[in-house]
């Protein structure tokens, strides 16, 4: 299963919800990506594909510092889970990858 691509993710934390876009590739079979949001770009950390379980890791500086842990699983194109972050309750989490036509009109 690849998860290759560009995530639109909407995040229910307590204090409303967080639009993010996470990027993945993958790269001699191993996974990098990306953060986008609140105005950052973060690096995500300790990235696992397990089946069609996916976890990794960043850390973000807004709106507050936040050591985050995501675990999702990828259905295809949508994916679902929690991001948890030290000893906050989960924050659901519900993203879809988005699909770039070939041709623009």
């Amino acid at each position: 299963m690849s998860v290759e691509g560009t995530w639109n993710l909407s995040i229910s934390t307590p204090i409303g919800k967080i639009k993010a876009v996470v990027e993945l590739r993958e790269q001699n079979g191993v996974l990098t990506g990306v953060a986008h949001g609140a105005g950052e770009d973060v690096a995500l950390a300790d990235i696992t594909l397990a089946g069609d379980r996916l976890t990794w890791k960043q850390a973000i500086t807004k709106p507050v510092r936040l050591n985050l842990t995501f675990d999702v699983t990828v259905n295809g194109d949508t994916l679902q889970g929690t991001s948890k972050a030290g000893c906050l309750p989960s924050s659901k989490v519900a993203g879809e990858r988005r699909t770039t036509p070939e041709h623009q009109a």
